[in-house]
């Protein structure tokens, strides 16, 4: 009998610079790591706090202690039967449930003793480069922080008053590839009103033009955009991804929204099967969650998991990214070593 031990600690990680998308701004990152030991083997995992989606740190604690003891006496064998299980005992609780199953897939590749892109026979030297995040602000600032960090892709925040002046300015200051994220921070008349500046612009995507349920704008700027749209707020959970369908020209699985590895694997194989491009997104975790949307490298077209490269701190080693590339330790699991940091008080 080798009984599961499942441990937990919060952190609130430090931003380089403030973050402001068109939902806020925050200085801070919370974050919940749990470890799942087991067969002499400890297997680690993250969900990020997002306000928006109501789910704080301190709810994924009271729920993880709360199902705790059930946890600890699952048989673990394998991850996706482990899935099921939390899916079917905290549905209400997806973050938690994602980090869970982050940990058991890193669990499971050691046990394996294989990274875990090569137990899904991956070749990892495919895959997409990561873009780099800027955030909203005012432009000179935005220029600065491109000036900081020269990258191949940035992704830029919109969803102001000023969003043309914005990206025409960065436009005018980087040849590099631009993509747009509007956080549904656009109604339809504005949407029509900026594709034409972000196409002369040569902004690749456009991600999340409009408010998640306003699905007659989206059936209508599907039909009118020069520039493809990328599902973020629209496409959480796998019964999404066929709603978008005829909507978006592809969707970002963020990991922590879906509940993880284990649905992403579905949720992509799906979006292939109607013919949509695949984005994985970060929702500024640590090398510890940017790693397991690294292992997913292979099976994208586009990806963003800046998270450690925003963070002014970090948790675990064994992910490396210079210069959008991405590079894994190549040990087993997730291939990362856990640090930490001090404790939030």
């Amino acid at each position: 009998m080798n009984p599961m031990k499942i441990q937990h600690i919060p952190y609130n990680l430090r931003f380089k610079h403030p973050f402001t998308i068109s939902k806020g701004t925050k200085t801070h990152q919370p974050t919940l790591v749990v470890s799942i030991e087991q067969f002499g083997l400890t297997g680690y995992g993250e969900a990020p706090a997002i306000t928006y989606y109501g789910i704080t740190v301190d709810k994924m604690i009271a729920d993880l202690e709360l199902k705790k003891p059930v946890i600890e006496k699952f048989a673990f064998t394998e991850p996706s039967r482990f899935w099921h299980f939390l899916h079917h005992l905290i549905p209400d609780n997806p973050f938690l449930v994602c980090a869970l199953d982050i940990a058991a897939w890193d669990l499971y590749g050691k046990l394996q003793k294989k990274p875990l892109y090569a137990c899904w026979k991956l070749n990892i030297s495919e895959g997409p480069l990561t873009d780099y995040t800027i955030g909203i602000d005012s432009v000179d600032k935005m220029l600065l922080k491109m000036q900081e960090k020269p990258w191949p892709i940035y992704k830029i925040k919109l969803g102001t008053p000023k969003d043309i002046d914005i990206i025409r300015a960065l436009r005018k200051n980087t040849e590099a590839v631009l993509r747009v994220d509007a956080n549904a921070g656009w109604n339809l008349q504005e949407a029509l009103d900026l594709i034409p500046a972000l196409e002369e612009c040569r902004v690749e995507f456009i991600e999340q033009p409009l408010a998640k349920d306003n699905l007659e704008g989206m059936r209508v700027l599907y039909e009118k955009s020069s520039i493809p749209l990328i599902a973020d707020e629209s496409c959480v959970f796998e019964e999404d991804v066929e709603k978008c369908q005829g909507l978006f020209h592809g969707i970002n699985i963020k990991l922590t929204k879906c509940s993880c590895i284990t649905p992403a694997l579905r949720m992509i194989e799906t979006a292939r099967k109607l013919g949509m491009k695949v984005m994985a997104g970060s929702m500024n975790e640590s090398t510890i969650g940017s790693a397991a949307i690294g292992h997913l490298l292979p099976l994208l077209d586009y990806v963003d998991m800046d998270g450690t490269l925003l963070l002014d701190e970090d948790i675990a080693s064994g992910l490396t990214i210079e210069n959008g590339k991405v590079v894994l330790s190549g040990k087993p699991g997730l291939g990362i070593e856990y640090i930490g940091l001090p404790l939030l008080p």
